[in-house]
Parts: C-alpha cells; sequence; structure tokens
C-alpha cells in the first residue's frame, strides 16, 4: 500500500491479488463525487456519503467480482477508513464527535461517532433483502467496521423504524456521512486536541 497525504485530504492506493482500489479524499470540500466500484449500489451510497458529509470523494476499484463483491466492499472501506485517518493528521482542532439522525421516507437511522483513535463499532440494523443489484446486503455492517477498524473511531449505526432495505441503508449512509462531517469539522476554540488526556 502506498499514501501520499496533503493537508486535509489523502489519496490512497492498495492492490492485492483481489483487488486494485484508488481513494482520493479531501474533507473540506463541496461534496463531489466520482465513483467507479462496479458495484452501482455501493456506488450510489458513497455519492450520497461524500454529498451529504460534503466530502470530495474519488473512489475506483478493479476489484474479483466474477467471485463476489465480498473483496471489493471490504477493500474500499478499508482505503476509505485509512483516507479519513491519514487526513485527519493529529486531530488537532477538531470536534471530535458527530451525531446525526437521518429520516429516508420510513426508514430512520441515527449514527454516532468518536474519533478517539479507539475501534468500536455497534451496528444495530436489521434488513429484510439479501441483495441490492449485485452488492450483499449482508456486507454494509462489514463495510462499516472495517471502515471504522482502519478510522480508528467509535461508532454506532441504529436502526430506529424502517422496512424497505433500500431506505434503510441510505438513511444509514446518510446519517453516518453527517456525524462524520460534525467530527471533523475545525473548531477554533479548541487548542490541540479535545482530550483532557492530550491525545486522540
Amino acid at each position: 500500500m502506498t499514501r501520499k497525504t496533503k493537508t486535509r485530504a489523502a489519496e490512497i492506493h492498495r492492490k492485492t491479488k483481489e483487488t486494485d482500489i484508488r481513494v482520493s479524499l479531501t474533507l473540506d470540500g463541496r461534496g463531489m463525487a466520482r465513483i467507479s466500484t462496479g458495484v452501482p449500489f455501493l456506488d450510489h451510497m458513497l455519492e450520497l456519503f461524500a454529498k451529504h458529509g460534503l466530502f470530495d470523494l474519488e473512489v475506483t476499484c478493479k476489484g474479483d467480482l466474477h467471485i463476489d463483491d465480498h473483496h471489493s466492499v471490504e477493500d474500499i472501506a478499508i482505503c476509505l477508513g485509512e483516507a479519513f485517518h491519514s487526513a485527519l493528521g493529529d486531530k488537532a482542532g477538531i470536534s471530535r464527535y458527530g451525531e446525526s439522525v437521518v429520516p429516508m421516507d420510513e426508514a430512520l437511522c441515527r449514527s454516532v461517532i468518536d474519533l478517539s483513535g479507539r475501534f468500536y463499532l455497534v451496528y444495530e440494523v436489521k434488513t429484510r433483502r439479501q441483495s441490492i443489484g449485485n452488492f450483499s446486503v449482508e456486507l454494509a455492517g462489514h463495510f462499516w467496521r472495517s471502515f471504522a477498524e482502519k478510522l480508528k473511531c467509535n461508532l454506532h449505526i441504529d436502526l430506529l423504524r424502517g422496512r424497505n432495505t433500500h431506505h434503510i441503508l441510505e438513511s444509514s449512509f446518510k446519517s453516518t456521512a453527517r456525524a462524520l462531517r460534525q467530527a471533523v469539522e475545525l473548531d477554533s476554540r479548541i487548542k490541540g486536541v479535545l482530550s483532557t488526556k492530550g491525545a486522540l
């Protein structure tokens, strides 16, 4: 894996026998996205993730989709988490915490994040369908686990209500994007990092 970092931005390239992925991320963006993963539903989720987080995001993936979508989805999440972690640098001045509740018709999801430097995921999202296109719905939780592990954050995603699987997942991606947008926001009142330990 090679990594190139700029101020509040990062570029990640990860190549294995299973996938070849490039991610470019700017935290202080305008919500611009160029996504091509080979998994159309994931493209849609990442596009709205960028839009609602106001992140500029480019993702390309060439994966072994002739087997299934597992390796592509997992490795994209790994690269995205690495990109956020790299772009945040020493986390000086960030708000650290974020929370958002987002409706999508009958679905309602809540996401809460702490950029603590410690990984923990709670994913309480139950769905009915097994797949949307070539996207395996069971991989949604795995996506967020891989993302949170590489970002080294504490992430809680809870489905408060909902029936339609597309609506549920869209609500969860939007709420996580908006919670993350709050957490990475710079606050001029914060000197160093927002921790009594002096480190995140």
